[in-house]
């Protein structure tokens, strides 16, 4: 299901004009549910893309790193941004508005539930999240 996901959002990203470059490996067994997985790995190319929508087409870029370290799964995901992101309380806030950002709220109950840690940094013209 990863894969899928992957393929189908790395497709997307090129038809957008967004450079990808991609190193996945997910193993074909995980303690964490696929539905689980699948929803972190979903949303956050949901926001990269969406990030990657509003810079020149020639800055946008997405980099994704999917590997298993040691006994743990881990995923990188860094893409292009205008500027750097609002951050309160260790939250980046949405720049959508009231009732949105709920996508990062879900990747990090997710996150929680099958015992990750998650880390996200924002710096003029990029955006990291990465997930253990």
């Amino acid at each position: 299901m990863a894969d899928a996901i992957l393929n189908s959002k790395i497709s997307l990203m090129k038809s957008m004009q967004i450079e990808v470059e991609a190193q996945a490996q997910v193993p074909a067994s995980l303690s964490v549910p696929d539905t689980d997985l699948c929803i972190i790995i979903g949303n956050l190319l949901d926001n990269a893309m969406e990030a990657c929508s509003k810079p020149d087409p020639e800055n946008r870029f997405v980099h994704i790193y999917i590997h298993v370290k040691g006994a743990m799964l881990y995923i990188s995901f860094t893409n292009s941004s205008e500027k750097k992101q609002r951050n309160i309380d260790n939250q980046f806030l949405s720049s959508k508005g009231v009732a949105h950002g709920l996508g990062l709220v879900r990747v990090d109950s997710l996150v929680a539930k099958n015992g990750g840690y998650l880390t996200r940094a924002s710096e003029d013209g990029g955006y990291t999240t990465e997930v253990t």
